[in-house]
């Protein structure tokens, strides 16, 4: 056993992780768009897989819902090799001109999340994406031809306590839309020297209860990841 909970051998991560929250869309990720993926943990339903896209090595890693389990699994993947982190997977919208379907690149997280906090000892603090990945995650969402918003999400820690009364004071405040693990994954990037990134697709609008339909989702959620892997290659391939 090499780490608590992401069960992996060393050398079975790659350094390029993508971090969904929800471990079928693991596998979908993996058995749709990566050649001969392995899968390298199956420890409490934390799917991990390492596979190739475009000759590039990668691994996609469930995470689960949430900072503190966001916070468990980027700290061992890193132990495990990882060093550039892009976490995919949906938010709610607040900004008016955000829409389901539409992708956003978050810059950064309004961190109101307890897990920041703890490894930060309260001290205030902007958690911000890599420069360099979310240029590239913008440029590789915006070939997709989906509308793609670039700027500020939040990062919430309990599901149901936003309402459609939040909206107005958030959207006047920049937030584009509200999420569950950015903030966490942005302040592990700074602290632990590995670099960052996050896209979303829009699912809803906060406080209307009708979600973007499964078929129209699945289809976004290709297209986001698609331009994740490619925004991947991209960036190695400017390193090399």
């Amino acid at each position: 056993m090499s780490q608590l909970h992401v069960r992996a051998e060393p050398g079975s991560v790659a350094p390029v992780v993508l971090l969904p929250g929800d471990p079928d869309r693991a596998t979908f990720i993996a058995e749709t768009l990566l050649d001969s993926p392995r899968l390298y943990n199956q420890h409490r339903h934390l799917l991990g897989y390492t596979g190739r896209y475009r000759g590039l090595e990668v691994s996609v890693q469930t995470t689960g819902m949430g900072c503190p389990s966001m916070a468990i699994v980027a700290e061992e993947v890193i132990r495990l090799g990882a060093r550039r982190l892009v976490r995919i997977g949906t938010c709610g919208a607040i900004a008016p001109q955000v829409a389901p379907g539409d992708l956003v690149v978050a810059t950064a997280s309004v961190p109101n999340d307890g897990t920041t906090r703890q490894y930060l000892g309260h001290v205030p603090y902007a958690p911000v994406a890599d420069f360099a990945v979310t240029q590239a995650l913008r440029a590789a969402a915006e070939s997709t031809g989906r509308r793609t918003h670039t700027g500020l999400v939040q990062t919430d820690d309990a599901f149901y306590a936003v309402s459609r009364n939040d909206v107005a004071a958030m959207a006047g405040r920049g937030v584009l839309g509200v999420e569950m693990e950015a903030s966490a994954l942005f302040t592990l990037g700074a602290l632990r020297g590995v670099s960052t990134g996050c896209m979303l697709v829009v699912s809803n609008h906060i406080g209307d209860e009708s979600m973007l339909a499964t078929d129209q989702l699945r289809e976004a959620v290709l297209d986001m990841v698609t331009a994740t892997l490619d925004a991947a290659v991209e960036l190695e391939g400017e390193r090399s």
